[in-house]
């Protein structure tokens, strides 16, 4: 058995969605003691921003007539889709930025479609979880809510473009241990956090198959 884990947090040793999805993956671990994981960190390996552009246009090129770059980024986008579509089981963990994904998973979304085709289910039928963690609250009646946007784009990408049997763990009031203004949610935030643990544990009894 085989999971390919993909982190995007850009601050990886106080990461919810790492901390989240590693309770997915030792539910995993331990239904598969010998099982294999492929790792990708976007937050601290981000890939060429360029790269989506270079295998774009290369589609359109006679392979004679690419350059050295759009022979690479060609070769990049090959290597994610096919990590994607030889796993198992996967976990992605990928807070909101900014009310949206980052512009670092977006480059690396863009580039697996690059690599498989546009409307490819390249984890059709794939146990995955997605965990996510949003500083605030967007929940019905609060000052931001609808300003998820992040949350709706990976249903969307990961469950209706990839066809992805997915699981999404989610975890808000990130920010409120740490932000004064947050101070009367601290409780409502632990409970969160908490639950987030718990669903985590048991998505990730699901993703292997317990």
């Amino acid at each position: 058995m085989h999971l390919f884990r993909l982190d995007a947090s850009i601050l990886p040793t106080s990461s919810t969605t790492g901390e989240i999805a590693d309770r997915a993956e030792a539910e995993w671990r331990a239904a598969h003691p010998e099982g294999t994981v492929t790792r990708r960190h976007l937050g601290t390996d981000p890939l060429p921003g360029d790269a989506w552009a270079l295998a774009t246009t290369a589609g359109f090129t006679p392979e004679a007539d690419r350059t050295p770059a759009q022979t690479e980024a060609l070769a990049l986008v090959a290597e994610l889709a096919a990590e994607l579509q030889d796993a198992d089981a996967v976990i992605l963990a990928v807070p909101l930025y900014n009310y949206g994904v980052s512009q670092h998973f977006k480059t690396w979304a863009d580039l697996v479609i690059a690599g498989a085709g546009a409307g490819v289910p390249v984890l059709k039928g794939t146990p995955t979880v997605v965990a996510t963690a949003l500083g605030g609250g967007y929940g019905p009646g609060t000052p931001r809510e609808g300003w998820d946007h992040s949350t709706p784009y990976l249903e969307r990408i990961v469950g209706d473009v990839w066809e992805a049997d997915l699981t999404v763990v989610k975890c808000e009031l990130t920010l409120a241990a740490t932000t004064p203004a947050m101070e009367g949610l601290r409780g409502l935030a632990e409970q969160e956090h908490a639950q987030a643990l718990a669903a985590a544990g048991e998505a990730g009894k699901v993703l292997a198959g317990v």
